[in-house]
């Protein structure tokens, strides 16, 4: 019996969660790009492109668990490669949320864009070395992260909208009543 025995569908209904927030993420994003007011593109990279990345690799993860493999080497090899890489793109969003200047973070967007994705990323990574030893536990691990994942970037996809419509929409009709005036 495998390691990967039983973890079916927690990983189909993650990954299908994964898959349409995925989409619904790039529809929101379409109709926020419509909307008539100046944006910041460096805000969107720092703020909504990670939890379109954060929603591909629950989705990764979903498929690479998914497939019937004959041994957990490869698949090992795989998550060190995903937490490794995911390590490095937090440092890069963190780059990205100093850089931009439309909007100031505050402790909840680093808790959220940084503190929560960097432990996940790093749980992956930290399955991946610990996996050969301890599968079963190494699989819990994944499982937590995939889930920290998912609700990170539905947390962030939520506070981007919100920020899009609410907050820069407010501000654009303030700007056009200043104009008039």
């Amino acid at each position: 019996m495998l390691p990967f025995n039983g973890w079916e569908n927690f990983y189909i209904i993650i990954g299908s969660s994964a898959g349409a927030l995925i989409g619904l993420q790039f529809v929101v994003l379409t109709l926020v790009a419509q909307m008539p007011f100046s944006g910041d593109a460096q805000a969107n990279s720092a703020f909504a492109t990670p939890s379109v990345i954060h929603f591909c690799v629950v989705l990764l993860l979903s498929a690479i668990i998914s497939i019937p493999w004959t041994g957990i080497t490869f698949v090992t090899i795989l998550w060190g490669l995903i937490g490794l890489s995911g390590l490095i793109y937090i440092f890069i969003t963190v780059k990205r949320m100093r850089k931009q200047t439309i909007y100031k973070p505050v402790f909840e967007d680093w808790l959220f864009h940084v503190l929560f994705p960097l432990l996940a990323y790093a749980m992956i990574l930290t399955s991946s070395i610990m996996a050969q030893s301890n599968p079963h536990r190494s699989l819990y691990l994944v499982g937590a992260s995939s889930l920290v994942l998912l609700f990170v970037g539905i947390h962030n996809a939520w506070d981007t909208t919100t920020y899009y419509i609410f907050i820069l929409k407010q501000r654009e009709k303030k700007k056009e009543k200043e104009k008039i005036s």
